[in-house]
């Protein structure tokens, strides 16, 4: 079974002051993407470095999850601490991820420089920040996702299909 963490980051969902929108953007978006069955381990978590990693180490180490997608916690403020967390549990940092995600934000709002979105390697597990907005998640994920289950398949995780009417993941041709 592929097994994957969607983690939202925001002090005010994880009070129940907001509801928890971008954690199901994410899962309704891997819904739509994937064909594969696949499980969600789930967890919504204050801004706070500490229990971010703890989270993303208990979703890599001990859920086995193959990829980790975390939403919120992105940008410039003090409390968004999401890419550091995710730098200090990762062995590998993949910094095309960010670019990428930027480099498509910045055709909606000029405000995607502020974001910091990146992504890293925790030994077999893939971690990817997305932004906290739904149409941001959607956005970003549309641009980065094909490439996702080549990465998984280099890190010797789970074969992942995708439902090509909506996302084609990129392999490469083997001659």
């Amino acid at each position: 079974m592929i097994r994957i963490g969607i983690i939202n980051i925001s002090d005010r969902a994880s009070q129940g002051i907001y509801e928890d929108i971008p954690g199901k953007a994410i899962v309704a978006t891997l819904d739509e993407y994937l064909i594969s069955p696949w499980e969600k381990e789930y967890a919504v978590i204050p801004d706070e470095q500490p229990l971010i990693e703890q989270t993303m180490i208990e979703m890599a180490d001990h859920k086995k999850c193959c990829l980790i997608i975390t939403s919120g916690g992105t940008g410039p403020s003090k409390r968004d601490v999401t890419p550091e967390a995710t730098e200090a549990v990762c062995n590998k940092m993949m910094p095309g991820f960010g670019e990428l995600m930027r480099a498509e934000s910045l055709k909606y709002v000029p405000t995607a420089i502020l974001s910091r979105q990146t992504a890293g390697i925790r030994n077999q597990t893939l971690i990817v920040n997305l932004p906290g907005k739904p149409k941001s998640i959607r956005q970003c994920l549309d641009a980065v996702f094909p490439a996702i289950p080549y990465c998984l398949d280099l890190l010797g995780g789970p074969y992942i299909q995708c439902n090509e009417l909506i996302i084609k993941a990129f392999r490469p041709v083997v001659k």
